[in-house]
């Protein structure tokens, strides 16, 4: 028998269970990706949205706009510094109301996307919603094509597309949860997450490709590709791998169970605790650790169980505190992603390009994080102390940023990648892993529709603080950009000192499991 050709045999090296679990891995990852591809557009237009005139002067904020343009060498009018109503003196409120009108949407959005979401099949929950976001992205684009110069055509674009883009998150981080159990979930979650960055770049090209000759092409081209990816979604998108005769956890040796490679824990310290009367607690039993609830797999634990309210959602030990972590940590990061380019141009002396360029090093610092943040989870299966020791790092390096960043190019770089780094990581794990794990936690009793719904609330909390951070730094940098990163390190501080009682827990549940092991 003649041997198999080189590709065969790697193909039929993996399972069958494999290949399905690196297909949704796959896809779940493009599919956010292109949420975040639509969402870039509005960052980039807005150098075309507002331009600088030359014959612009701003003595006087009170008069008209039309008053300040001076005759140089032909008359201007308003649409050639900029479109309108954005070509007004005060175009920075104008520019902003778009952010904060999106990231305010998203914010509340969220809360009702996982109590809504877990009631519908994932499949058409994501599909609809991505149909739905491509609509109003290039709805946004179209107020070109149509000369379009009403100022609330295109805040309501970006509040629609905030609330529908809200089904994108819980909807992607359940399914994924669904098909990896915890024994790897942080480093392949952190993996995952990048999609973020990889949206970001990839809608910073695409809308860059357009801006300067058709801007209303830089919103329609990203939105079209959202719509597809929603066809794609329906036709291809597996919500649980028992949907298609898979085993409900990655497939391994009975001895992985007690070595944390892969790990469904048997609860003996359970069955010891009561041989001595003691009472339980839920959070002591491994807490963010227990065992990867296979019932979540049956078909009665995936429809014989109603879904989760939200107050059942909140009593879950942990959702609180990390929500509210999640809070103060995505402030920090969403305040970088707002605000870091104008810094290094303020700092650098950059032009807007190079600074833009420059930027992007703390996405890249912060797909590292992200993926260490992970890795050290699972190795430690501490989720709460690994976000608490990268928030403790974070604080002091912000403060070295800012005094670092003045000492030349070559110093900025690296604290871009260090900070973004350090900022990012705990925010990925949140949102990804913790999300998971509190998700299934053992005290749902086997309910698997709670996932949607726990990770909205974090998100969604978090997600206030994504548009607090921007309107902060805002508010706070005509006193001196110091000031915006003490304001930093203090949301940082606040983040960490809202997990120290569940990092006590994780240490005490680590003293009591080796000393059970002892005896």
């Amino acid at each position: 028998m003649a041997q198999l050709p080189p590709g065969i045999r790697f193909i039929t090296s993996f399972s069958r269970d494999q290949w399905y679990r690196a297909f949704i891995f796959s896809l779940t990852f493009l599919l956010y990706a292109s949420f975040h591809l639509s969402r870039k557009p509005i960052s980039i237009v807005k150098g075309e949205l507002h331009k600088h005139c030359a014959s612009q002067v701003e003595l006087d904020s009170s008069k008209e706009y039309a008053a300040q343009i001076q005759p140089v060498k032909k008359p201007f009018n308003a649409s050639q510094c900029g479109w309108e109503p954005f070509d007004k003196s005060n175009y920075k409120q104008l520019l902003g109301a778009l952010d904060y009108s999106f990231l305010c949407a998203y914010a509340v959005g969220m809360y009702l996307s996982g109590l809504i979401g877990e009631r519908l099949p994932i499949r058409y929950y994501l599909t609809g919603g991505m149909l739905a976001s491509g609509l109003f992205t290039a709805m946004f684009g179209l107020g070109y094509f149509y000369n379009v110069h009403n100022l609330w055509f295109y805040i309501m674009a970006q509040i629609a597309n905030g609330l529908v883009q809200t089904t994108g998150w819980p909807s992607v981080v359940t399914c994924i949860g669904n098909w990896f159990g915890k024994g790897r979930r942080g480093l392949i979650m952190g993996v995952w997450n990048s999609h973020t960055s990889v949206g970001n770049i990839l809608g910073s090209l695409i809308a860059a490709y357009w801006v300067s000759t058709c801007w209303g092409l830089s919103f329609v081209v990203p939105g079209v590709i959202v719509a597809l990816m929603g066809v794609v979604c329906f036709l291809f998108l597996i919500e649980h791998p028992k949907d298609v005769s898979c085993s409900c956890t990655p497939s391994s040796s009975s001895k992985t169970f007690l070595n944390g490679a892969s790990r469904c824990r048997i609860q003996m310290p359970t069955l010891n605790a009561k041989e001595n009367g003691k009472p339980q607690d839920a959070e002591m039993q491994h807490l963010l650790t227990d065992s990867e609830n296979c019932t979540l797999a049956t078909g009665e634990g995936r429809h014989g169980t109603s879904a989760i309210s939200f107050l059942g959602a909140l009593r879950i030990p942990g959702v609180v505190e990390f929500s509210l972590c999640l809070l103060f940590a995505k402030l920090v990061s969403y305040t970088f992603l707002f605000w870091l380019p104008l810094y290094i141009t303020n700092v650098e002396h950059l032009d807007a390009k190079r600074a833009g360029d420059l930027s992007t090093l703390f996405d890249v610092g912060g797909i590292f994080g992200g993926i260490l943040a992970g890795l050290i989870s699972d190795r430690l299966e501490k989720r709460a102390s690994t976000c608490g020791m990268m928030l403790l790092l974070a604080a002091p390096t912000l403060y070295m940023f800012s005094a670092v960043s003045k000492m030349g190019l070559e110093a900025t770089v690296v604290m871009l990648l260090i900070s973004g780094a350090l900022v990012n990581g705990p925010y990925a794990l949140i949102t990804t892993a913790v999300s998971a794990d509190l998700g299934t936690h053992k005290s749902l009793k086997g309910n698997a529709r709670a996932l949607s719904t726990v990770t909205a609330i974090i998100d969604g909390t978090g997600s206030v603080g994504a548009a607090l951070g921007p309107l902060l730094a805002g508010l706070i940098s005509p006193s001196g950009w110091n000031n915006v990163f003490y304001m930093l390190m203090v949301a940082d501080a606040c983040a960490l000192l809202l997990l120290l009682r569940l990092i006590q827990k994780e240490l005490q549940c680590h003293a009591d499991h080796t000393l059970f092991k002892e005896h």
